[in-house]
C-alpha cells in the first residue's frame, strides 16, 4: 500500500495545477488547493474550484501578501507543490515562490516541496542567453533559497509540454498542426522531450512520496518520446496519410526574427532556440544524484507522441 500524504498545490487553478490537483485525488493524497479570497468575478476558476471541492479535495485561503496566511495553510500538509506560471506570454510569478519558501521554514513541518520548475532543468542552463535565461536565473534563486533553508525537495525537469510543442509541430507561435506545411527549424534532426501534461502530473505526484527522489532532481524521460522535429513531422504525416509542404528557417534567420518581437515573445523565442536548435533537452546523460521518472515508475502507461497526436486527427 502506497503511503499517502497531505498536498498543497498551490496555482491549482493553471494549466499544469489543476492536472496535478487531479492526479493527487487519484492517487489518493489528501489534497488541498490554495485559492485567493479576491477571485472578483472570475467565473471559471470559481467553477473548477467548486468541481475539485466536489471530486474531495479541500480549498484553502490564502495570499502571498498574507505570510501568516500562508504559514497557516502550510501547517495543514506534509508535501507542497508550486505550480505558479513561469510562462512570460501568461504571467512570470516564478519569484513569488520566495514568499512560500519563508512561510514553509517557518511552519517547520514540511516533508516535501515541489516548486514550480516542470521544463528543462535550469541548472544546466548558465549559459542560455538573454532574454529568456531570466526563467532559469529565477528558479535558480528559488532553489538556492530551499536550499539554504534545509527545505527538503524534488525538482521536476519534466522537458516540452505535449499542448504546446506537439500541438505546432514543434514551431512557436502555433499549437494546432497544419495538414498542409511545416518550417523546420535548422535542419530539424535536434532530439527533444515531449511529455504529456497529465503524465507529468502524474509521475510528480509519485515523487512526493518515493524516498529515492528525496533532495533529487527527476527527469521525466519516456524513451519513445525522445524524438527531433522531423520526427514529429513523419508521426504526424503518417496519421493524415499526407506528407507536408516543407521549409526550414536557419539559426541566423531565427535569431533575427526573435529580436524584433516584444520582450515576452523573445523569452520563449530564446527557450525553442536552445531546445531546438542546440538539443539542450536531451544532450546530456542523467547522472548521479538524479533520476528519471519512467524507469523509477514503470507501472505508468504514458502517452507516446502518435497517441497524443491522434486527438489532431
Amino acid at each position: 500500500m502506497a503511503m499517502k500524504s497531505k498536498v498543497l498545490i498551490v496555482g491549482g487553478t493553471g494549466y499544469l495545477g489543476k492536472r496535478l490537483v487531479k492526479a493527487s485525488l487519484a492517487q489518493g493524497h489528501e489534497t488541498y488547493v490554495l485559492h485567493r479570497e479576491e477571485i472578483g468575478v472570475d467565473i471559471e476558476k470559481v467553477q473548477m474550484l467548486l468541481s475539485f471541492k466536489q471530486q474531495g479535495a479541500h480549498l484553502v485561503i490564502g495570499s502571498f501578501n498574507d505570510h501568516q496566511s500562508l504559514v497557516k495553510v502550510v501547517k495543514l500538509v506534509d508535501v507542497v507543490i508550486c505550480a505558479i506560471s513561469g510562462v512570460h506570454i501568461r504571467s512570470h510569478q516564478i519569484l513569488l515562490q520566495l514568499k512560500l519558501v519563508d512561510a514553509i521554514k517557518e511552519a517547520g513541518n514540511v516533508k516535501r516541496f515541489l516548486p514550480s520548475e516542470f521544463g528543462t532543468d535550469p541548472a544546466r542552463m548558465e549559459n542560455a542567453m538573454e532574454p529568456g535565461r531570466v526563467t532559469f536565473d529565477d528558479k535558480m534563486v528559488v532553489r538556492r533559497a530551499i536550499e539554504e533553508a534545509g527545505i527538503p525537495f524534488t525538482y521536476i525537469s519534466a522537458n516540452c509540454f505535449a499542448g504546446y510543442f506537439l500541438g505546432g509541430l514543434c514551431q512557436p507561435g502555433f499549437i494546432l498542426p497544419s495538414r498542409e506545411q511545416v518550417r523546420l527549424l535548422g535542419d530539424g534532426n535536434q532530439k527533444a522531450i515531449y511529455v504529456d501534461e497529465d503524465d507529468i502530473a502524474t509521475y510528480s505526484i509519485k515523487t512526493i512520496v518515493d524516498p529515492r527522489t528525496l533532495n533529487k532532481t527527476v527527469y521525466i524521460r519516456p524513451p519513445q518520446n525522445i524524438l527531433s522535429q522531423r520526427e514529429v513531422v513523419q508521426i504526424w504525416e503518417k496519421l493524415i496519410g499526407k506528407e507536408l509542404l516543407k521549409s526550414s528557417i536557419s539559426e541566423q534567420e531565427f535569431l533575427a526574427i526573435m529580436k524584433e518581437q516584444d520582450y515576452a515573445e523573445q523569452v520563449g523565442l530564446t527557450h525553442y532556440y536552445h531546445v531546438c536548435y542546440e538539443g539542450c533537452l536531451a544532450n546530456f546523460e542523467i547522472g548521479d544524484g538524479a533520476e528519471e521518472a519512467s524507469k523509477l515508475y514503470p507501472e505508468v502507461k504514458y502517452t507516446t507522441v502518435e497517441e497524443y497526436m491522434t486527438r489532431y486527427l
